[in-house]
């Protein structure tokens, strides 16, 4: 009896060990999540399958930044919707997602780079020695105006612990558009935090890391994940389907569906919403003016 109790500890010690030797992973997801789908749910679920089937990484936390109202996107409504309904849809995903507004809240359009600075600054004051890494209750002592006149602020490190960015194939493909990243920004995201890219449909994006020397420069912190269960949900077409009414039921949770009929949002007059206004990007980095 007390050889199979010691057994049974020292198989308990050694699976703790090794629990203890994987990196601990934050997935960041950005965007506009105009509205917030399914998909964009399940690509937390896919990361960290693939993340965790590696043996090396322990994700332990999710984190969903909707874009601010700055980015002056086509078709894009308010940012205190878009957050409610993110963090309506995170309700039943037991915690380990969820949603912060300091993006959001921003006055002008916030560069991605400086959002994963901002996040990562949080996590390293974070206590890991649990898995309940709860971001949006870290105290707020780095501000982002504090780090933008220093050099970078990631240069902080944790071993135990990584932020990742958690992307579409879409992404890495606008990396290549003209005027809509910085280089130094992606060689940031991608060099120094990672990268983990959901691919869906047609898109190949190893293509798209073969054809960008910055990608291709830092391939082994992409990590790609195939989607085998093919599923073609886009905002895009959801917002078509509500201003034509026509049924998006089982495309987003239903208390996402019942917020959008009760504000009625996404109607014919909310699509055309900066349709007259370049994006916030290119005027940033084009040095055009806002229309």
């Amino acid at each position: 009896m007390q050889q199979q109790q010691q057994q049974h500890e020292e198989r308990f010690n050694t699976t703790d060990m090794e629990s203890r030797r994987k990196t601990k992973v934050v997935l960041l997801a950005c965007g506009s999540f105009n509205p917030i789908t399914n998909m964009h749910l399940r690509m937390f679920e896919l990361a960290r399958d693939h993340l965790e089937d590696t043996g090396h990484y322990k994700v332990v936390r999710g984190i969903i930044s909707p874009v601010g109202d700055g980015y002056k996107k086509k078709g894009l409504i308010e940012a205190c919707h878009r957050v409610q309904m993110a963090k309506l849809a995170t309700e039943t995903s037991g915690n380990w997602i969820t949603v912060d507004d300091w993006e959001s809240l921003q006055p002008e359009w916030v560069e991605t780079a400086k959002v994963v600075r901002h996040h990562h600054e949080k996590l390293i004051t974070v206590d890991l020695n649990n898995d309940d890494v709860d971001t949006v209750k870290v105290s707020k002592k780095r501000r982002l105006e504090e780090n933008s006149s220093k050099s970078s602020s990631h240069c902080s490190k944790r071993d135990d612990l990584r932020l990742m960015l958690l992307c579409g194939a879409d992404v890495l493909q606008s990396f290549g558009v003209p005027n809509l990243w910085k280089q130094e920004d992606i060689a940031e995201i991608v060099g120094d935090f990672g990268v983990v890219c959901i691919t869906r449909g047609s898109t190949d994006p190893q293509k798209f890391i073969y054809e960008s020397d910055t990608l291709w420069k830092h391939r082994k912190n992409i990590h790609l994940v195939h989607e085998w269960v093919t599923n073609d949900i886009s905002a895009t077409h959801v917002r078509r389907a509500l201003r034509r009414r026509q049924s998006v039921k089982y495309l987003m949770p239903d208390n996402v569906l019942s917020y959008i009929q009760k504000h009625e949002l996404y109607t014919t007059e909310s699509e055309q919403k900066n349709a007259d206004v370049i994006l916030a990007p290119f005027q940033r980095y084009s040095g055009t003016s806002s229309t």
